[in-house]
This record gives structure tokens, C-alpha cells and sequence, in this order.
């Protein structure tokens, strides 16, 4: 932590020159995750928990962090993808140097690092909402880099307001864990005792709205699609690889304090995390900013991942331990999984973005061949995060599917058919993500360039292109080992749920779920297509190429506009499966009169929960705000008057409730 907040006020105070300031931010962004590399590898090789508590100055405050297993499983993708994100927003904001100060964007990209670690690691509720803070905060600044462009600003309000939405839950769920504790210290909310039925249940609530709208619950996502294609690339990473895990992470950690789970918090997690993933799905498909289509992913990803957790849960409230321990191992690997998934998309994302200026589909095309390590290296990701075998996306939601289909072979009546029909949608889902990649994958990187952009398009620097190919390596070795994966996390589940180890690795190596042989089978798969691969290189090669003419369908040569675009792609799927709500708006403006001027159609895809509710519920709400701008004359001598009314009346009060109790 020191070394992000070294190389974060480094980069501030001596970075006067963009070179030295990236190297500055970089610098302390790569030493601090490497060191913390090896004490997060030892929690979870089972070395123990380690503790450092000393007084903090502050009322009711007392600085206590801790590196237990939960926070260790959390912290390995931080660890892991900050380095590579640093290394490549090096590179990435340098077009930035001659027109911005990056001396600001380092620092806030530091403190945002900070602010999660401390989060994952604070076991105090004042020290966490601080570091909460702080990561909201450094997450805002970030996404409004580039504030000067008019669609950056409205995203960075939006999840500024949406934080803080989230904030004031936390805030309600500490205060009434700490009046039941007598402490605002975690350890006196583990030993506090059993919670009354109802309490639990109030702040299980809680935790799920305040924790939820990090995370991107539906219907709290809505600051997610609109931060994620502001926030430069590497910053996008991030914030969906692993700040919206943290909402996942206080979930976990307020269970730990809640007593016994509740048999309906596990339904209540599968039916947020189906809307979840049928919404984000169904949303990304129509998306032509790429980066958006890549946030609303996010919110599919999460989906599944709270629908295993759920899933999981109801296992184990209902005496079903198979079906705990398959949605809890689908869930737990689908963390990480996302984490490197997602951080190699929106890098990818950034990649072209950077070499083309634009992250509109419609504008771009033809890439494979100009940028063809960015291009490789998105295609295993979208092929990964679409559960493709043999990559690693297919692995967890392999999980997810056996704990279903146990669940509904062990469960009976309403609950059996329940996850039965989950399967169905689970598969739904699947299909929909296989199309929003194919998508994107045939738009943006196949056929010809639709743009000067695009067909002026050149590779990225290695310093951008190395940490792609690092993590489409890593998304292949987790689908190829995934037992030591899950190994290295049983201690994780050991230590939230009390599943043993060996109860938890037997029943994952078990007919139930042949891990192994599942790891087995995707390594033969990579062996076969690497030897099919060299073998095709090698008669190339030996023939030679020539160039001839194809058929062209009649047409006399090929050219952008007879290619499919982003929005014909996926037409016939919007506008005959989904709902009129869903679908995007079209207005057309026809031409009139004698002689018409040229009509005009435009197209919008606005997110259907905003459209819906929050849209004209902020309207409303605005509407009557404004009639209270009255209070706000301009002159410091009606503001004190404020001050002075408001104090009396508080002193009145404090005076009456005296009375009433000495009465």
C-alpha cells in the first residue's frame, strides 16, 4: 500500500514531464502489486491469518486490517491485473501527453489501487467506508479524464450518485451491526452473537443494495454502461476485472457476520442473478460502442456469478452439499475467470480504440489483418467469456450447469423445477453471449475497413500488446488446469461456509463433476489445434499463394457498404425475440414537400431500466426540487439565518426529549 500511495504522490509532485510522471505511476502501480504477490499466494496456500491493529486518532476509529483467505482470494486478480493494466495505460496514455497533465490520472489511478486493497483488508467499518471512499472517489476522477468531452461528464455523475446511493446502505448496515455489537470492529460482529431473524434479514438487504450497486445488481447497474466507455482503457479494465467483484467480495463478508444463511437468501440471489445475465446479455447485443457492449457483458457476468453463489446457498441451506459445493466452486472460479476475461477485452478494446480512434463498430472492420496480435488475442477472449471449450469461461459455467442439473435431480417440487428452468435459462444466456461475440469479433475485426480509421489502422506497441497476450495465456492455463485453481480457493470456501477441503475437492473430482478429465480434455483440444495449426502453416508454405478473383455474388467489387453491420447483425434476433421495452428506439424524420429536402433516421439504444424508471423518476423528482430554489438567495445573511433556526431547533429538541424522560 505504500507503494501506491508513493508512486501515486510521486507522480503528482515530481512528474512535471509526462514521461516522468508514467514512470512514476507505473512504477508504484508494478512494485506494489508484486509485493503483495507473495503474502496473498501464502494465505491461500493456507498460511494463516495475519493481523496489524493500532489506535487511529479518530472517533470511534481504530486502524485494523487483516489478511485472512477471503480477502486473499480478492486481492489475487487486484495483484495480478494492475501490473499488466499499469504497463499498458503507460503506453495507452501518451497520446494523451501533449494535450492533458498526467500527473493527476496517475495519482488518482494509484489511490483507486489503494482503495481496494485497504477495502478487501480493513476490518474496522469506519476504516472500510474511508477506503470505500477513497476507491469511489479515485474511480470518479478517473472516468472523467477526459471531462472536456460532453458524454464524459453526465457518465461521471452517474456513478458518482450511484455510489453514494450504495454508500448510504453500507453506512445504515454498520451502524445497526455496530449498535448490536457494541463495536465497530469486525471481530465484535463475528462475536456478537446470533442475530434475531428479522434483523439478519433487514441487513441482508441492506448488504445487497449497498454492496449491489458496486457490483452492477440489477436494477442498480445503470452507472456501469455509461463509466466503463469513459474511463480510459486500462482504467475500464479494472473497474469491471475486479472493483465490481468487491461488491461481491462485501456480500461474503457481511454473510460472515449475519450467523446460519437464510433457506431464502439463496433464492433471492438466484432470481437477481438470472435478471442479471438475461438483461446484460440482451442489452450488449445491440451495443455499436464496443466498450459498452463489453460493460453490459459485465452485468451478464455478474449475473452468473451471484446466480451460483445463490445456487450454492440453497444447497446448502436445503442439505444438498453436491449442489453447495458445484455452485460454490462455479462461482468462486467464475471470479476469477471474468477478472482475466474481461481485463483482456476491454484491453483489446483500448487497443483499437488507440490505433483507430474510434470504438464504434459501424466505423471499423477489417482489423484481423493490420493489428493481428490484438486481434488473436481478443478472439480467444471473446471465445473464453462466451464459455467456449477448451477455454476457461467454459470450465466455470461447466460447474454452474452440473450444480444445476444436481440440484434438480436432488431437490423436489417447486424448488426442482425452479433450477430446472434455470437451466434453461442458463443456456438461453449462453447462446445470446455466443452471438454478441460473434458480433462483435465478425464487425470489428473481419471483412474490409468501413472508415479511413479502420483502413489506416497499425499494431499496438508491445508494451500495449504483451499484456494481451499474457492473459489470453492465462484464460487457455486455467482451462487446462483448473483443478489447481479451485484447490488454491477451497480454502476460501473452507473459511466462509465451513465446506472441509477434502469434502469440497472429492465431490469436484467426483462423477458429478469430472474436473480432471474436464482439464484433460481441453489440454488434448489445444494440443490437436496447435499441431492441426502448424501443420497448415507447413503445407502453405511448401505451395506457395497466389491471388485470384472470387465470386462476388454478382457484384462488380467488393466495398464496406455491402457488408453486414452491427446493428443488421442482430436485428433479426431484437426485433422478433425481445419485447417492444428492449428493443432499440428508431426515429425517422421523411422528407416533405414540393421539393423535400433528405430524411433522416437515427437510431438510439438506451438502457431499458433508466428509460423506464429512473429516467422519469429523476425527472419528477427534479421537477419538484426546483420549486425549493427559493431557499438558495445568494446572500450569506440568510444563510446564517439557516444555520442559526436550524441550531435552535435542535437545542429545542435535545431540551424536550430531556424533559419527556425525566417526566
Amino acid at each position: 500500500m505504500a507503494c501506491f500511495l508513493g508512486g501515486g504522490f510521486l507522480s503528482l509532485f515530481w512528474g512535471r514531464r509526462p514521461e516522468r510522471s508514467s514512470r512514476f505511476g507505473v512504477g508504484g502501480a508494478v512494485a506494489g502489486s508484486v509485493i503483495g504477490l507473495w503474502p496473498v499466494l501464502q494465505s491461500l496456500g493456507g498460511a494463516g491469518v495475519e493481523s496489524v491493529r493500532f489506535a487511529w486518532n479518530v472517533p470511534n476509529g481504530l486502524f485494523h486490517i487483516q489478511l485472512d483467505a477471503l480477502s486473499a482470494f480478492f486481492l489475487l486478480p487486484i495483484f495480478i491485473l494492475t501490473p499488466l493494466a499499469a504497463i499498458y495505460g503507460g503506453e495507452y496514455m501518451r497520446s494523451f501527453s501533449g494535450r492533458k497533465s498526467l500527473r493527476s490520472h496517475w495519482l488518482f489511478f494509484n489511490l483507486f489501487i489503494l482503495g481496494m486493497t485497504l477495502v478487501i483488508l480493513a476490518r474496522h467499518a469506519l476504516l472500510f467506508l474511508v477506503a470505500w471512499e477513497v476507491m469511489s472517489l479515485s474511480a470518479f476522477f478517473l472516468v472523467t479524464f477526459e471531462h472536456e468531452k460532453k458524454e464524459v461528464r453526465p457518465a461521471g455523475w452517474i456513478y458518482l450518485i450511484a455510489a453514494h446511493v450504495g454508500a448510504a446502505f453500507l453506512l445504515a448496515l454498520f451502524l445497526v451491526l455496530g449498535r448490536h455489537a457494541g463495536s465497530l470492529d469486525f471481530d465484535q460482529f463475528m462475536a456478537a452473537g446470533p442475530l434475531a431473524p428479522s434483523l439478519s434479514a433487514i441487513l441482508f438487504i441492506l448488504a445487497i443494495v449497498g454492496f449491489g450497486t458496486k457490483a452492477g445488481f440489477v436494477p442498480f447497474h445503470i452507472w456501469l454502461p455509461e463509466a466503463h466507455p469513459a474511463a480510459p482503457s486500462h482504467v475500464s479494465a479494472l473497474m469491471s476485472g475486479v472493483m465490481i467483484k468487491i461488491g461481491i467480495y462485501g456480500i461474503l463478508r457481511m454473510m460472515m457476520f449475519l450467523g446460519p444463511p437464510a433457506p431464502w437468501w439463496g433464492p433471492v440471489l438466484i432470481g437477481i442473478g438470472v435478471l442479471g445475465a438475461l438483461l446484460g446479455v440482451t442489452l450488449a447485443l445491440f451495443q455499436l460502442d464496443i466498450k459498452r457492449a463489453l460493460a453490459y457483458s459485465s452485468i451478464e457476468n455478474i449475473g452468473l456469478i451471484v446466480l451460483a453463489l445463490g445456487v450454492g446457498l440453497w444447497g446448502l441451506t436445503g442439505g444438498h452439499p453436491v449442489v453447495a459445493m458445484l455452485g460454490l466452486a462455479g462461482g468462486f472460479l467464475h471470479i476469477w475467470n471474468h477478472s482475466l476475461m474481461k481485463g483482456l477485452m476491454f484491453l483489446g478494446a483500448g487497443s483499437i480504440l488507440h490505433a483507430t480512434g474510434t470504438k464504434d463498430m459501424e466505423r471499423l472492420g477489417g482489423l484481423m489483418a493490420r493489428m493481428p496480435r490484438t486481434g488473436v488475442a481478443m478472439v480467444l477472449g471473446a471465445l473464453a467469456i462466451a464459455a467456449v471449450p477448451p477455454l476457461n469461461g467454459f470450465v466455470s459455467e461447466w460447474l454452474i450447469y452440473m450444480s444445476l442439473l444436481n440440484g434438480g435431480l436432488d431437490f423436489s417440487g417447486g424448488s426442482r423445477m425452479i433450477l430446472l428452468l434455470t437451466v434453461g435459462v442458463l443456456a438461453l444466456v449462453g447462446g445470446m453471449a455466443m452471438i454478441c461475440f460473434v458480433r462483435l469479433i465478425g464487425i470489428v475485426l473481419l471483412g474490409t475497413g468501413r472508415s479511413e480509421e479502420a483502413r489506416n489502422a497499425h499494431e499496438s506497441s508491445p508494451w500495449m500488446t504483451l499484456p494481451l497476450v499474457l492473459l489470453a495465456g492465462c484464460c487457455m492455463g486455467v482451462a487446462v488446469f483448473p483443478r489447481l485453481l479451485i484447490l488454491a480457493f477451497s480454502r476460501t470456501v473452507e473459511f466462509v461456509f465451513a465446506i472441509p477441503v477434502e469434502s469440497f475437492m472429492t465431490v469436484l473430482n467426483s462423477p458429478a463433476s469430472p474436473l480432471t478429465l474436464l482439464g484433460q480434455m481441453n489440454g488434448v483440444i489445444w494440443v490437436m489445434l496447435g499441431a492441426v495449426s502448424s501443420l497448415f502453416l507447413v503445407s502453405i508454405r511448401r505451395r506457395g499463394s497466389r491471388q485470384d478473383e472470387t465470386w462476388g455474388c454478382g457484384y462488380p467489387a467488393q466495398t464496406p457498404r455491402i457488408q453486414y453491420t452491427g446493428q443488421s447483425f442482430s436485428e433479426l434476433i431484437v426485433t422478433r425475440l425481445f419485447p417492444g421495452a428492449m428493443r432499440p428506439k428508431t426515429r425517422v424524420v421523411l422528407p416533405e414537400g414540393i421539393f423535400p429536402e433528405a430524411g433522416k433516421m437515427t437510431t438510439g439504444y438506451p438502457d431499458t431500466m433508466s428509460r423506464i424508471f429512473y429516467q422519469p423518476f429523476f425527472e419528477w423528482l427534479m421537477e419538484r426540487l426546483t420549486r425549493l430554489r427559493w431557499v438558495q438567495q445568494g446572500k450569506i445573511q440568510s444563510y446564517m439565518l439557516y444555520f442559526v433556526v436550524i441550531l435552535l431547533a435542535a437545542f429545542a429538541w435535545l431540551a424536550i426529549r430531556e424533559w419527556v424522560v425525566h417526566e
